[in-house]
């Protein structure tokens, strides 16, 4: 489980409920302020008038989607650079060893489908450059639908404030078409602000970060496809696994290091400081002896 993500969400909420709550002059919590930001009218114009344009904009499709979304957000991460790098070179290793053909047995023990009809495509000798159309028609498939999915939480955010601020105009034309009711213009008031507040924490709390998430868990799963794709070319055409390696090393970002090459440059850096240490002292020395002699 993603404990982050979670503990993002309730931190938030918290927070916001505290300073709702918090009586400064006293220095304690005061629940009874709770009741002041409730309101059931200004709860259908904001919620209820999002998930209505939500429903005019997109599928039925893209509603159902949203239990399995908030799997993908709260479970830990599914996608390893490392692992696909490891998975690749033993795979180029058997292959290397005993043919392509021998990587037949492999397809019962792979269970990501990407790798496993790719490879299912090079032990049928299908040609390079269609097995590469192929697995590149897929990632582009799968950016499209996942660009879908975000897009889907995008615009309820953008759809949040806006029927708050439709809120907000409905309070005030309650508040100024009875100005001398004071009640009604309490009440007015209170639906204009608070609209406004429920618009602003949907979007904020909910919505654009629920969409930036998945476009995390998004780059997680299109960055190990991409090694599979360039790996999988790469056995067909029989190249070292070694070789391999380092090539889908190359292509990861800075922040992943190969196992062990951390530990090399840090103590190349560290050699490197006590050389230039020595060839200062050894400077130093020189330039001593030097006025000594004048």
């Amino acid at each position: 489980m993603d404990v982050l993500s979670i503990l993002g969400f309730i931190l938030a909420v918290g927070l916001v409920m505290f300073g709702m709550t918090f009586d400064q002059e006293s220095m304690r919590i005061v629940y009874h302020n709770l009741k002041a930001f409730l309101d059931v009218p200004s709860m259908a114009i904001t919620i209820g008038g999002t998930i209505g344009v939500m429903m005019i904009s997109f599928p039925a499709g893209a509603f159902r989607k949203i239990g399995s979304h908030l799997k993908i957000i709260v479970r830990p991460y599914q996608y390893s650079p490392a692992d696909s790098v490891e998975q690749i070179v033993n795979l180029a290793t058997e292959a290397r060893m005993k043919g392509l053909l021998s990587l037949e047995d492999k397809l019962s023990e792979i269970d990501e489908p990407f790798l496993h009809n790719s490879l299912m495509l090079v032990v049928d000798s299908v040609d390079s450059e269609k097995v590469r159309k192929a697995m590149e028609t897929e990632l582009e498939q799968l950016d499209e639908r996942h660009a879908l999915d975000r897009r889907f939480y995008e615009k309820a955010a953008s759809y949040a404030p806006a029927f708050g601020m439709i809120g907000t105009l409905v309070g005030l034309i309650l508040m100024l078409g009875n100005m001398s009711d004071v009640d009604a213009l309490a009440k007015g008031m209170a639906v204009a602000l608070i609209t406004t507040l429920y618009g602003s924490l949907l979007a904020n709390v909910v919505c654009l970060p629920m969409a930036s998430k998945l476009k995390a868990r998004h780059d997680e799963e299109f960055l190990c496809k991409q090694l599979v794709m360039e790996g999988v070319l790469a056995i067909q055409e029989g190249e070292n696994p070694k070789f391999i390696e380092e090539k889908l090393y190359k292509l990861l970002p800075a922040s992943y290091k190969k196992p062990g090459e951390k530990e090399q440059k840090q103590d190349g850096n560290q050699d490197g400081k006590k050389d230039g240490k020595r060839k200062g002292f050894g400077r130093r020395r020189k330039k001593n002896k030097k006025e000594i002699e004048e």
